[in-house]
């Protein structure tokens, strides 16, 4: 697959580089959490990198909940249909990741 090609999901929603630039960025932060950990790093200092985590963990979350109610806004209007559905579902996404 080419760097600037998204991926395509079951749902045709694109997930593009910076959703998945930001997982790997997310990657490299739990490892090197676990890393801090393997060393011995203080306990704050472990607190305080997961906690950056779950942050960064969260932001990607909304981001896609985001691209993904729009597209299916966006297809809602093409197809002529109501997007109550597509926006009860980002919702209950939404509260599901918490």
């Amino acid at each position: 697959m080419k760097e600037d090609t998204p991926v395509r999901s079951e749902t045709d929603l694109h997930y593009d580089k910076t959703m998945i630039n930001r997982l790997k960025r997310l990657e490299g932060q739990v490892r090197g959490v676990i890393r801090m950990m393997e060393e011995g790093k203080d306990c704050r200092e472990v607190v305080t990198q997961l906690s950056a985590v779950r942050s960064a963990s969260d932001r990607t979350l909304g981001l896609i909940v985001a691209k993904n109610l729009e597209h299916c806004i966006i297809e809602a209007n093409e197809k002529g249909t109501s997007t109550e559905t597509a926006i009860q579902e980002a919702v209950s996404m939404l509260v599901k990741s918490r």
